[in-house]
């Protein structure tokens, strides 16, 4: 029995394992996160994929914090990866750790250090009765590793990107070279562009994290665009894919449009705004979403990662939602132990 907290951080469905996992064996959480990925990824499979899981939804696991100073580690799992680091899924965990009582609060400010597979997480929590009003927390650095690089993209021609990192490495690209509107309605096609996209540059672009070489890869997309919502400055849309791009019929569906304004994106989003000059330090930076939300960014400093690029820390603040409670059961004669997936909703 896994006993599990369901939540939605200003849209994005995170799924917090709580209660019914042993620890996983790793002197860091990265490390953990490897065991996971490498000696038991049913865990991911069982509560992402269906009957339990969907494809938009996220998971982590709550695992005792290897530095002295993390209260808690957390692991994060979605549908083709073990992500270092999540907004969302940090917003959802800090949330969920407090509401619970799993941590000790105080009102109105809790503060607390949680341990990501990508370092450690400075947590900054509004309360008020019990209730987390807003997570703030402070980013692992992000950085823009390639600034309007072409590349050529099938069936859709040369494309202009940027790649950068924010926690995981995204391909950003302009929305309007496609004459897409960032809405609900166009969430198909978003989805194709992006994966398109995505393929792409996993195929021409190699990028390898300067301080930690176990994170590499493109592994997200990005689409931005302007915005007319007078509580932002810029609109994006981040696709998480579901399944593998088969070039052969690339109009095969093999992601789902983040529901949230995303977290690491948002940084990333900073990060090339910076290296373009066009976002300076201490400047909030207001970024929405597909369904209007909106994640606030800040930049607080430059910092050093040992490459020929700078690197900045951010800031990120949004909310989450507890949605549910549940104990999450496999039976022994279940014909489906690592769960399932269905060409109608999700990729190949």
């Amino acid at each position: 029995m896994i006993n599990a907290v369901d939540t939605h951080a200003c849209g994005e469905p995170g799924r917090v394992i709580v209660g019914g996992v042993l620890d996983v064996p790793g002197s860091t959480v990265f490390e953990k996160k490897c065991y996971l990925e490498q000696h038991a990824d049913h865990l991911r499979k069982i509560m992402l994929r269906e009957p339990r899981g969907y494809p938009a939804a996220n998971c982590n696991l709550i695992v005792p914090g290897c530095h002295p100073d993390a209260v808690a580690g957390y692991i994060i799992m979605e549908h083709v990866e073990y992500p270092a680091m999540s907004g969302t899924n940090t917003i959802a965990v800090a949330t969920v750790l407090i509401e619970t009582g799993m941590v000790e609060s105080t009102e109105p400010i809790t503060r607390l250090t949680l341990e990501s597979p990508a370092g450690l997480i400075q947590i900054q929590a509004e309360v008020q009765n019990g209730k987390v009003k807003l997570v703030k927390f402070e980013n692992v650095p992000a950085f823009a590793m390639h600034l309007d690089k072409e590349i050529e993209v099938p069936h859709l021609g040369k494309v202009t990107v940027d790649v950068a990192y924010g926690g995981m490495f995204y391909v950003i690209a302009d929305a309007s070279r496609f004459d897409l509107e960032l809405l609900p309605d166009n969430a198909g096609e978003i989805c194709r562009v992006s994966e398109m996209i995505k393929a792409a540059a996993q195929e021409q672009i190699s990028v390898v994290h300067p301080q930690q070489p176990g994170i590499a890869g493109i592994t997200i997309a990005q689409l931005s665009s302007p915005t007319s919502n007078l509580d932002a400055d810029m609109k994006n849309t981040i696709v998480v894919s579901t399944g593998k791009l088969d070039w052969e019929r690339p109009t095969t569906w093999t992601g789902v449009c983040d529901r949230s304004p995303c977290g690491t994106g948002t940084c990333a989003r900073m990060a090339v705004l910076h290296a373009k000059g066009e976002l300076p330090l201490h400047q909030p930076f207001r970024h929405e979403g597909i369904l209007g939300t909106v994640f606030t960014g800040e930049l607080i400093r430059e910092v050093d990662v040992g490459a020929p690029y700078p690197a900045v820390i951010p800031t990120l603040s949004g909310r989450a939602w507890i949605t549910g409670t549940a104990n999450y059961i496999l039976e022994p004669e279940d014909p489906f132990p690592e769960g399932f997936t269905i060409g109608d909703i999700w990729g190949g």
